[in-house]
């Protein structure tokens, strides 16, 4: 009984006709705290903006005179281009700070620059920093909504649903898969925001990492560890690959980069010991021959390209959804 009754719920969620309620956030702090109702719509709104980002008029105009702030504490060439894409596609006006000139760099604090910003009223402020929790400050100190691009290891919430997104797109589903989180996983957000949404979605979540790269409470988290990438990609529907976080690492986590690829690189061979319709996934940057060969992130397996175009389509998903929830609140 216990089983229909889970079929028939998941039956609801998927089919066109569930009307999932609008969720009420007017920040985007991390996936913890999310619901799947959450999840679920911000993945359904981000579907219809993948349709629109492939028409020849590709804006959607919805956020028209409303301004959009990126305030980059660290290099972040893809994901800052693609929250300025989503922003300029919904309408808005979009602004990049650009950091390394700023009033930070003569030793201004994040919460005067916070300050600063809030008396300009902008309507989304998006922030990278290199230290855990800067977004959650800055949420506090200002008017407006603040979405997290990603704060040091803590967490990176909208390329887990970018990751989501490209996921569902390519198996209709993300309840039962198996899916292997391989590589840096102690220094990486992305792994962290995807582990909390994929357990949310009912995923059943691997991390494949040396020993020196697992944090010692990961399984805390709900998931499966492996120190062998054979042992840990048998019979996976998702390979999701990590960066080397050497800008995270304080010490010798690994003996080289050549021994690294050896061991927990993704190649051909290892890639069979996944299922044979297994997706590659990279959040990139991407270092060849390093977590990777260039054969499998090229080839027919990787994701890597659509995760790209999923980026704009979630960014500009969630920016709709905090402004919406924000002129409700107003009124």
């Amino acid at each position: 009984m216990a089983k229909t009754d889970q079929n028939t719920k998941k039956s609801e969620l998927d089919a066109p006709a569930f009307q999932i309620p609008t969720p009420k956030l007017k920040h985007l702090i991390g996936i913890e705290g999310l619901t799947a109702l959450d999840i679920h719509f911000l993945l359904d709104r981000a579907e219809e903006m993948v349709d629109i980002s492939r028409q020849v008029d590709k804006r959607r105009h919805t956020l028209s005179g409303r301004t959009l702030i990126n305030l980059f504490f660290e290099n972040s060439t893809r994901t800052q281009s693609s929250f300025e894409i989503a922003g300029k596609r919904l309408g808005m006006d979009v602004i990049n700070m650009a950091v390394a000139q700023s009033s930070v760099k003569k030793g201004e604090t994040l919460v005067d620059t916070a300050v600063t910003l809030n008396a300009m009223q902008p309507d989304l402020l998006v922030m990278r920093h290199h230290a855990a929790g800067a977004a959650e400050l800055l949420a506090q100190k200002v008017g407006c909504s603040v979405i997290n691009a990603g704060d040091g290891a803590h967490e990176h919430p909208t390329q887990a649903l970018l990751d989501a997104l490209t996921i569902r797109r390519k198996k209709g589903s993300i309840e039962g898969l198996v899916v292997a989180i391989c590589g840096d996983v102690a220094h990486s957000r992305v792994a962290r925001s995807n582990i909390l949404l994929l357990n949310t979605l009912g995923a059943q979540v691997r991390v494949i990492a040396p020993s020196t790269l697992l944090p010692s409470s990961i399984e805390s988290l709900g998931v499966t560890a492996y120190r062998s990438m054979e042992d840990g990609l048998k019979g996976c529907d998702v390979v999701m690959m990590l960066r080397l976080q050497k800008e995270r690492m304080a010490g010798a986590f690994i003996p080289s980069m050549r021994e690294y690829f050896r061991f927990f690189g993704l190649d051909k061979a290892r890639l069979k010991l996944a299922k044979e319709d297994a997706i590659v996934m990279h959040p990139g940057p991407m270092n060849r021959g390093v977590e990777i060969a260039s054969e499998i992130a090229d080839g027919v397996q990787s994701v890597i390209v659509e995760q790209v175009e999923m980026g704009v389509a979630v960014r500009m998903a969630v920016m709709e959804v905090l402004q919406q929830s924000c002129a409700e609140d107003a009124t």
